[in-house]
């Protein structure tokens, strides 16, 4: 392969990502595999792994990245740190017009970069994404859901995750959650995120149970639930469940969470939701006398979305807050049993990124990097998630014109 140079850039997001694209391992198994690699590392105070940590193994760490070919991060660039005529990969999260990156979209076409977004890469189907953080999003959500169950009702206290030095040492946590008493928790969805959340609740040793004896059954010992869209959803107009129909029409649908909510004691949110389909419950709902939810780690946290208490984010080291059902207002975490407690943590992975990194890593070297550094230079995967190229928005991110006017 022709020599290329890529630099890994700090994080500049305040608070800082501690995340990395490539570890010092992948930093130099990738060079080992791609003979005309070099990989440059930006200092950075901030990361997971040291600066020594890339030195030791023998990798360039210096301030200015500027001559290298590509550069990579984790989240999105500083508008100032933006380097002219670059080809740039991170998360820009532009794609659906988020209101708090159009400058940042504005400038890369100023400064005419190449934008490439890890989030749209897909493949060669462009259905599935090929490099993502959402298992270690679902492993934290359901242990910080459980974290905070265990404060809500004075059960166990549970070491932050982000307090802990990796997976490994969260794990040793897991047997104060034996205290817990037959509730009945549920997951909702079936993708990356999900999966990891339900690793955390098996590492744990609860029971999972079928949708039907969880909704019809009492137990004497915690158990859980897996649902699917087709199990909280149905078509307005009667007609059978269709799966691909509710990702193409999801305002045709409405919800049947109904049945749930007096059965369920700590709902784990982990699925994807659309603009258009319908919310879980509604405000109203939470005043019912059946609702018996009052824990919720809203992990995919969409803030007025399918979880409507679920009224803004919050950050790693305060991760919860009250919704009081009566009033409809916010309170602080722990105010009263009454209130429903969210956890809505919207950076989850950063709480262990020493394993996000390195898991990060690995997808990349298998996934992105045959396509960004192959034989034949870079191809259809890179091109689909490529946003920006001098100066012009390419033909499939058209529609963002009207979001950076």
């Amino acid at each position: 392969m022709r020599s290329i140079t890529i630099g890994l850039i700090r994080e500049g997001k305040t608070p800082p990502d501690k995340r990395v694209p490539l570890t010092p391992k992948k930093c130099v198994e990738a060079q080992a595999q791609y003979p005309g690699l070099r990989i440059i590392v930006q200092e950075s105070p901030h990361r997971c792994f040291s600066d020594q940590e890339y030195r030791d193994l023998g990798l360039e760490v210096r301030a200015d990245v500027a001559d290298c070919d590509i550069l990579m991060g984790v989240k999105e660039v500083a508008v100032v740190d933006l380097i002219p005529n670059k080809t740039y990969l991170f998360f820009s999260h532009t794609v659906k017009k988020q209101p708090a990156n159009r400058e940042l979209l504005r400038a890369v076409l100023r400064h005419h970069i190449t934008l490439v977004d890890y989030e749209l890469m897909t493949n060669h189907d462009g259905g599935e994404r090929i490099v993502a953080f959402g298992r270690w999003a679902g492993i934290v959500g359901a242990y910080n859901g459980l974290l905070t169950y265990g404060r809500k009702h004075n059960l166990y206290q549970l070491k932050p995750a982000y307090k802990c030095v990796d997976m490994e040492d969260m794990q040793e946590e897991f047997f104060k959650v034996k205290r817990l008493p037959p509730i009945k928790m549920a997951v909702t969805g079936t993708g990356r995120v999900a999966q990891g959340a339900l690793e955390v609740l098996d590492l744990m040793g609860f029971r999972r149970v079928s949708v039907y004896d969880y909704l019809y059954l009492d137990f004497n010992e915690p158990v859980y639930t897996q649902l699917r869209s087709s199990d909280y959803n149905r078509r307005r107009d009667g007609r059978v469940w269709d799966t691909p129909d509710f990702h193409r029409n999801p305002q045709e649908y409405e919800s049947t969470f109904g049945k749930f909510l007096p059965v369920t004691d700590l709902l784990i949110a982990c699925a994807y939701w659309h603009p258009a389909a319908p919310q879980l419950f509604t405000e109203h709902d939470t005043q019912r006398p059946g609702f018996r939810i009052n824990t919720i780690a809203d992990v995919t946290c969409d803030v007025n979305g399918s979880i409507p208490t679920t009224k803004r984010s919050t950050s790693i080291p305060e991760p919860a807050f009250d919704y009081n059902c009566q009033t409809g207002e916010l309170e602080p975490a722990y105010s009263r049993p009454s209130n429903i407690t969210i956890m809505a943590v919207d950076n989850l992975p950063c709480e262990l990124p020493r394993n996000a990194s390195r898991d990060f890593g690995r997808q990349l070297l298998d996934n992105v990097f045959p396509h960004l550094l192959g034989e034949q230079g870079q191809d259809d995967v890179v091109e689909r998630a490529t946003i920006a190229r001098n100066g012009e928005l390419t033909p499939r991110y058209q529609y963002l014109v009207d979001y950076v006017a």
